[in-house]
């Protein structure tokens, strides 16, 4: 299966009164859709994702859009879980027009099946709005709020305090000299990125599109500028300890320790020092480097180190604000570091009310019952 099997993806024409929009296909009409936010590439990859797997499967269904019912969205979120046969929906990252592309890289977690029910929500209210369809299934789901609510469930996908500072530990350990200029300036770039991704906690497209010039600095503090989801720009504040890091990597590239307001050039580089990286490249090299970290620290007992075998690129995120929220870091301030645009978001991060839960509920004892003090009931 390729990405221009898409292209092909179930042609046939649904009834329908009348369509707004100038689409003669599925695909045509998820295009148009598509369009709607080109301004902001990182949101158009994540919706194209969802929208080419949903076509792609129900090409195999030999069903369109308009087929889609609400036993069919149970059906959809069933194969999320677990995308079979495997050999032709999963497999690792690759071009989308390799041979070897697939929508897949593994089974979604439930976080991730949320989201992209989310997507596909707003997807099929755009296509009933343009006429294109004749009615939203979603709309059936009676559990519809706890299933399409990305927000209700507290971040369990993160890396607990003492295995991150392990796994840092590790990291900053720099090779040998006799290992040779190219695997000094790969440990540079690995501690570089994984130390920006837990100081700054960007998004992993936003590391892609980061800029030397966006750190600015202002009456003495450093900001870093960043243009997140929505094509919205903030500014996080810049810990000392960023600032290091950024003067070790620019050094090793052989800039001066801080950066100019103009400087355009990637901040993150290839192998040649110069050019950018993508976002398939850098989802490998984190992945990698997770699962390094996991045969590195074998002192471990496995189950401890087992989360560096699942991570993810967006762990690195979590494990970030997770980790400010456990140092007392203010949901406000927190928020405006996530860039989320509703606190209860952010809230996802906050643990401590659980824990001090967990710790009260932890004296209630099976041998703790003689409370009249005679032995009696």
């Amino acid at each position: 299966m390729t990405a221009e099997a898409a292209e092909s993806a179930v042609e046939k024409r649904s009834m329908r009164r009348e369509a707004h929009i100038s689409a003669h296909t599925d695909v045509d009409a998820v295009a148009l859709w598509l369009r709607e936010f080109q301004s902001s590439p990182q949101t158009w990859r994540a919706y194209r994702k969802e929208a080419e797997r949903l076509l792609l499967w129900l090409q195999r269904r030999s069903e369109a859009l308009s087929d889609v019912r609400r036993d069919t969205l149970d059906a959809y979120e069933r194969f999320l879980t677990d995308p079979q046969p495997a050999a032709l929906w999963q497999g690792p990252s690759r071009p989308r027009y390799a041979p070897q592309w697939r929508p897949f890289r593994q089974p979604l977690s439930a976080a991730s099946r949320r989201q992209a029910l989310v997507i596909l929500q707003g997807m099929f209210a755009w296509l009933v709005e343009a006429g294109w369809l004749e009615h939203n299934p979603f709309r059936l789901m009676r559990d519809k709020r706890r299933r399409m609510d990305n927000r209700s469930e507290r971040i369990e996908r993160y890396l607990e305090r003492t295995l991150w500072q392990r796994f840092w530990a590790w990291l900053d350990v720099s090779p040998s000299p006799k290992a040779g200029n190219g695997a000094y300036y790969r440990w540079a770039r690995r501690r570089f990125l994984f130390g920006f991704a837990y100081l700054l906690a960007p998004r992993l497209g936003e590391i892609v599109q980061a800029r030397m010039g966006d750190f600015i600095q202002r009456e003495g503090r450093w900001w870093w500028r960043v243009v997140g989801k929505g094509d919205k720009q903030a500014e996080v504040p810049v810990p000392p300890d960023m600032m290091k890091l950024l003067a070790d990597w620019r050094r090793t590239l052989g800039m001066s320790p801080q950066p100019e307001p103009d400087d355009t050039t990637p901040l993150l580089r290839a192998l040649d020092g110069r050019r950018g990286v993508g976002d398939n490249q850098l989802y490998r090299l984190i992945r990698e480097t997770f699962r390094a970290g996991y045969q590195a620290l074998d002192d471990l007992p496995k189950a401890k180190r087992a989360p560096l075998q699942q991570a993810t690129p967006h762990w690195l995120r979590h494990t970030a604000l997770t980790h400010q929220a456990q140092a007392g870091v203010e949901l406000r301030y927190l928020a405006s570091t996530a860039r989320h645009a509703r606190l209860d978001t952010t809230a996802r991060y906050l643990h401590a009310e659980a824990e001090e839960w967990h710790r009260q509920l932890a004296h209630h004892q099976l041998g703790d019952a003689d409370t009249h003090g005679d032995g009696t009931l």
